[in-house]
């Protein structure tokens, strides 16, 4: 199974590159500030974010600078969100393309992670002058930061399959998916510190996936620890398990798909 997926990705290449090209050229069609924007818009945000949470709601992170704090979680889930999204309607919007020629379906969920996540390397930038800016040291334990972008990407691509494949079936999962998001944003300690949830209902929050992810990059950015053993397991795992799982669907699924859509 490795090997056919390895042998596809290898013959497929070249489609690969230009759907991740032209997601690049349409989404950026006629702006005037083009890629820029994947720079501009975390930082705006983020700064929108901070007067709210700061200022009204008076939200504080003690020993650390909430700045980072805050943008680090909204890099991580901004990436989730969007992936996600995309990946979710890629079979469905490809129809035309996918009822005519041959292709792996998985190579339409996987372009739009792909896509993403080029983008989500460049919002790295932004992070970092923020990190520069607010005095926060770097230390050398940023080299582990790949190992939680590599989980963070397989999770992303299991939940883009499983989701494309129920949205075949279920065109109201779109509608669906984002109440979800928008629940499990706030579910997510991505604008507060997971202190200021009851302890009886901490060990429920740290379940969630995403938390694992933002949570190992702040002990390395912000605490400047190396993340423990339980921390390397849960963002692993996470992924492990969920990208098997949507694999699993996904093949199971595919041959129907064109009874549907």
């Amino acid at each position: 199974m490795i090997q056919k997926i390895l042998y596809n990705f290898k013959k497929y290449k070249f489609l690969l590159q230009q759907l991740v090209s032209r997601d690049f050229k349409v989404k950026y069609k006629r702006s005037v500030l083009g890629i820029l924007w994947s720079l501009l818009y975390p930082i705006l945000m983020m700064a929108v974010l901070a007067i709210v949470f700061t200022n009204v709601f008076k939200f504080s992170t003690p020993g650390v600078n909430y700045l980072v704090y805050l943008i680090i979680g909204l890099v991580i889930f901004n990436y989730f969100s969007e992936a996600s999204n995309l990946a979710m309607s890629s079979i469905v919007s490809n129809f035309s393309l996918i009822n005519k020629v041959y292709m792996p379906k998985y190579v339409f969920p996987l372009s739009k992670c792909l896509f993403v996540g080029i983008n989500f390397l460049l919002t790295l930038i932004p992070l970092y002058v923020v990190i520069i800016v607010s005095g926060t040291e770097l230390n050398i334990y940023h080299l582990l930061l790949p190992y939680v972008f590599i989980c963070l990407f397989m999770f992303t691509l299991g939940m883009g399959l499983l989701l494309a494949t129920i949205s075949v079936f279920l065109r109201d999962m779109f509608y669906i998916y984002g109440i979800i998001q928008t629940m499990w944003l706030y579910l997510t300690p991505v604008m507060y510190d997971i202190s200021m949830i009851p302890e009886n209902f901490q060990t429920l929050f740290k379940l969630n996936p995403l938390y694992q992810f933002i949570n190992f990059a702040r002990s390395i950015i912000l605490y400047k620890n190396i993340p423990t053993i339980g921390q390397w397991a849960g963002c692993g795992v996470s992924a492990v398990v969920v990208l098997i799982f949507g694999i699993y669907i996904f093949r199971k699924k595919q041959d129907k798909f064109i009874y549907y859509v």
